[in-house]
């Protein structure tokens, strides 16, 4: 999976920008599109939740608080979202590198998530701007969200890769992803605090593998706390496994991959 990785990572970086840029090809503002979509995303957010609906975060004061931990929690649901959708035809959207030419397949999910990875930056810098705008400081433990989010790559390219070898074998798994990822957007502390639930039903959500780094991340970012060290390794540790076994199940189903297709 690594050695993969290193090999072909000219070929995952030109890609990934070709994707990046032919997203919005055609367009008159062109790349511009990727920052002003979440400017007028986190804009909104703070009219309706923090002007009309007067929502507060834990009893917080402040209007935009509550747009800003929402926001935060959007970057992260966004890019597993993005990558697991998307994931189930990469390869039925790629026949020609199937059937046609000698091309490693595997790598189709690290250009998705080297994508979606761009727009979340562009989401983190939005945010970012509106905390120094409004709060006049950014917290230096920003720094450490690489770190944090590191651990939930490697979990998301796992389920990548596994969704885009089933979505060759079945069809129907690209209409269930939607609704499982649009699911998850509210079985996760995205709108909602996890100590808002009553503590009989704190454990279900705690299972649900996005809560942990949108928590995590809100830490470093929102709140300016060092992360749960501890809980990150665990997780990079299941990431890693998820990753390996995601590869792995992707490598060993791609030979029927042709007589599908």
């Amino acid at each position: 999976m690594i050695g993969s990785l290193i090999r072909h990572r000219s070929l995952i970086l030109q890609m990934t920008v070709r994707e990046v840029v032919g997203r919005y090809r055609g367009s008159i503002m062109g790349l511009t599109w990727s920052f002003l979509h979440p400017l007028l995303m986190l804009t909104v957010y703070t009219l309706v939740f923090g002007v009309v609906f007067k929502a507060r975060w834990g009893g917080g004061d402040s209007k935009l608080d509550f747009a800003l931990i929402l926001f935060a929690g959007m970057i992260v649901h966004g890019l597993f979202a993005e990558c697991a959708t998307r994931a189930p035809g990469l390869v039925l959207a790629n026949p020609n590198f199937v059937k046609k030419v000698v091309f490693p397949l595997e790598i189709l999910p690290w250009v998705t998530m080297g994508s979606a990875l761009f727009h979340a930056l562009l989401s983190l810098i939005v945010l970012l701007a509106f905390f120094a705008v409004f709060k006049r400081f950014i917290h230096p433990t920003v720094l450490l969200l690489p770190l944090v989010i590191l651990p939930f790559v490697l979990l998301t390219m796992g389920v990548s890769w596994f969704l885009a070898s089933l979505g060759v074998y079945a069809r129907d798994v690209g209409q269930v992803i939607g609704v499982v990822t649009a699911l998850l957007l509210f079985l996760s502390p995205v709108f909602y605090p996890v100590s808002a639930l009553p503590e009989g039903y704190r454990i279900f959500i705690q299972l649900n593998p996005l809560t942990f780094i949108i928590e995590q991340s809100r830490e470093v970012v929102i709140w300016g706390r060092l992360p749960d060290w501890a809980g990150v390794a665990a997780y990079a540790a299941a990431g890693f496994v998820a990753a390996w076994l995601g590869f792995a199940w992707f490598q060993r189903t791609r030979r029927g991959f042709a007589d599908v297709l």
